[in-house]
């Protein structure tokens, strides 16, 4: 099925999509000519799919199952057992706060959490807690850049843009034991 959405404003790039289901629910998946852009979970594909129109408001999307089948399986593999790193090319978007976040988190191992001050501390710009928490929140690479890793100062599961209870299990999945 090959489907294609298109944006009334002007179209800056093509982004293909496609779906899949893993442990915690169903995955949307998005690769712009660069590498994989988004991993977007949830319950419901059409709330993923608006999801992904939100993030790329100025791109033409096109679902194309076939032609990604490959990729949302190694996704899909990664999702449920997440403690190496993604082997596919990425597309990570965002501001330089964001992007220095986003790199943060990645050096923080499976198994391991932090917490947004620390994060915000140990960051070579000027941040505050606040701000890792809404670099978290415009995260659009689900489990990738392991925002689930992060958790509050007194120690307890803070908000998750794909559900507390999706990244209290990820965590779950990830603790080694």
């Amino acid at each position: 099925m090959n489907a294609v959405i298109d944006r009334p404003e002007s179209q800056t790039e093509d982004i293909r999509f496609a779906f899949g289901t893993f442990s915690l629910g169903a995955v949307l998946v998005a690769v712009s000519i660069k590498g994989v852009v988004a991993i977007l979970m949830g319950d419901d594909r059409d709330a993923l799919r608006r999801a992904l129109a939100d993030a790329f408001p100025r791109a033409r999307l096109a679902h194309t199952e076939t032609a990604l089948r490959d990729t949302v399986a190694t996704i899909v593999a990664f999702l449920d057992a997440p403690h190496g790193r993604l082997d596919l090319p990425l597309d990570i978007r965002g501001t330089a706060l964001e992007q220095t976040v986003w790199q943060a988190l990645r050096e923080v191992p499976a198994g391991q959490t932090t917490t947004y001050g620390q994060i915000a501390r140990a960051l070579p710009l000027a941040a505050t807690a606040q701000d890792v928490g809404a670099a978290c929140g415009a995260n659009v690479l689900a489990v990738v850049i392991p925002c689930h890793r992060v958790i509050k100062a007194d120690g307890s599961i803070a908000g998750y843009r794909w559900g507390v209870q999706r990244k209290r299990k990820l965590m779950n999945r990830e603790r080694v034991t």
